[in-house]
């Protein structure tokens, strides 16, 4: 069965924290019994990623319809380059509630986690987000009423968190095993020579 995975991209994204869903999903649609369709989609075209160039969504958020979809995707971003303005707008927000009222698999690089939790969907639930000494986006996650814990990747429920840029392959593939199955994501994992991590470092704190 055909599975569908929007790829939600605000103003001021990390192409890296995008590109390890693309080609995940990329390689999981070529090598896999049953076809995946992802999505890139923004409030605007062109987009400036967080490092200065641009790219172009393949559809405007106003075209498509989230409920076509099975399973949603957000990069992170930087504040500088614009990331919130966009990532916080009524419009990212209710994409982020239509997939939390279907209980559809939500992932959520970096700083992401703070749209889920600003959605409101995040309340009691545990996440994470990008941590550093001042702790200003732990605050900011916990101030919605989400409980923060201090691992690079955290799953409650549908929805998925991860801490960066490199936690994003290892939180696009446990999304695909979500998907799919265990054992797909693993080959998966192999065929794009993807190390897995001991399981240390599932339990290490950023700070």
């Amino acid at each position: 069965m055909r599975k569908r995975v929007l790829i939600l991209l605000a103003n001021g994204f990390e192409v890296m924290e995008a590109g390890c869903f693309t080609e995940v999903f990329g390689w999981a649609n070529i090598y896999g019994d049953s076809p995946f369709d992802q999505l890139s989609v923004g409030l605007v075209s062109p987009i400036k990623t967080t490092f200065g160039f641009d790219v172009l969504p393949e559809k405007l958020l106003a075209e498509i319809n989230p409920d076509d979809f099975d399973a949603l995707v957000i990069p992170g971003g930087f504040e500088d380059a614009g990331f919130y303005k966009e990532a916080l707008s009524e419009p990212f927000l209710d994409i982020i509630r239509n997939f939390d009222n279907r209980q559809a698999p939500i992932a959520a690089v970096c700083v992401a986690s703070i749209a889920l939790a600003a959605a409101g969907i995040l309340t009691g639930k545990e996440a994470t987000v990008y941590h550093q000494p001042g702790g200003k986006r732990k605050a900011e996650l916990e101030s919605y009423g989400a409980v923060f814990v201090d691992k690079p990747l955290v799953i409650d429920g549908h929805v998925m968190s991860s801490t960066g840029p490199g936690t994003g392959i290892e939180l696009a593939l446990k999304l695909l095993e979500i998907l799919t199955t265990a054992e797909f994501a693993d080959e998966i994992r192999q065929r794009m020579r993807i190390p897995s991590p001991t399981l240390a470092w599932y339990k290490t704190a950023q700070v």
